[in-house]
């Protein structure tokens, strides 16, 4: 594979996927998507913003992502999003998204709070991003409220566990600092589907809630339950900060000073924070995609041993007997 990089590859591999289609082989290959989950409240959407730097997801209390939200992030340099169920339409304005989104979801969800599986795919180009695909899937619940189904609770684990049980998938696992981690439904649910810990990245929210005199420096450190590719740390904005509009670009400054004065965390500052997470996944994910481009160069290689070159096929049927 020599010096190309990822964006390379990336239309490369699609390229090989259709061939592998017109050949009727299924490709193994699918690129990683990462996958956000954790309960209701423990902060995924928060982190999603803050890799884009922009408000854009649905807020409220309850449950707000009813539909599983594909968002492609594409390094680019102008700034607006792009919907695949109206795609001629560049959204500029990111309440504007917001707004598409709940509709959207209301469109086949009805304005109960039932779930549907349906994702919405949403693409965001901008300068602040790196190249990343994310699932952003409904938190996970324990009981239903209101008008949703009995068995919501069920129902949003079968969606969580049908993006996660597939091997090429990473698992973002989101757990609140102010919870006890050995409860987290995220990291439960991570361990069923990759009980080697390979894919599972632990993300930390609400450090700056946990009562004085407590911290998360043990689970940061990757010593209280320890996961191969350890734990991230991160600070999001609170709801006050959010209904003041306080920007991400002042929240993330905030995150970075928080790591670098606190005492149980000052050590690994470098290792906290939003960006630092942002840059792992993409690495994480290149690694994965490169693992997955091998094994895919390995396949059609087979595939040309096996399959002969038409060249061949036709002056194979244009010998006479003599």
């Amino acid at each position: 594979m020599g010096n190309h990089g990822m964006e390379d590859l990336i239309p490369l591999v699609n390229r090989l996927q259709d061939v592998m289609g017109r050949v009727g082989q299924s490709s193994s290959l699918h690129l990683p998507q990462i996958v956000v989950v954790g309960g209701q409240s423990a902060g995924k959407s928060s982190v999603l913003e803050n890799f884009v730097g922009r408000d854009f997801l649905p807020r409220g209390s309850g449950i707000v992502t009813r539909r599983p939200l594909i968002l492609q992030l594409l390094h680019a340099d102008s700034e607006y999003g792009e919907f695949l169920h109206c795609q001629r339409k560049k959204f500029t304005d990111f309440d504007e998204i917001r707004k598409e989104i709940e509709e959207e979801t209301r469109r086949l969800t009805g304005s109960n709070k039932g779930i549907c599986p349906v994702p919405i795919n949403l693409r965001i180009h901008s300068p602040h991003v790196l190249n990343l695909t994310l699932v952003d899937l409904p938190g996970i619940t324990k009981v239903p409220v209101g008008d949703q189904p009995a068995d919501i609770e069920y129902q949003i684990r079968d969606m969580i566990m049908q993006f996660i049980c597939k091997d090429n998938c990473l698992v973002l696992a989101v757990t609140p600092a102010n919870t006890d981690l050995a409860n987290s439904d995220a990291l439960k649910l991570a361990k069923d589907v990759d009980p080697q810990g390979q894919r599972t990245i632990g993300v930390i929210t609400k450090l700056d809630l946990m009562d004085e005199g407590t911290d998360a420096r043990e689970i940061l450190e990757n010593r209280l339950l320890p996961l191969r590719r350890g734990y991230i740390g991160v600070v999001n904005r609170s709801q006050k900060d959010i209904d003041g509009k306080k920007d991400i670009k002042a929240a993330l400054l905030a995150e970075k000073k928080f790591f670098l004065s606190h005492p149980a965390y000052k050590h690994m500052a470098e290792n906290m924070g939003t960006p630092y997470l942002q840059r792992t996944l993409n690495q994480v994910k290149d690694a994965h995609t490169s693992r997955k481009v091998n094994t895919l160069y390995d396949e059609v290689s087979l595939l040309l041993i096996l399959i002969p070159p038409p060249s061949l096929m036709r002056s194979h049927n244009q010998i006479t007997p003599r």
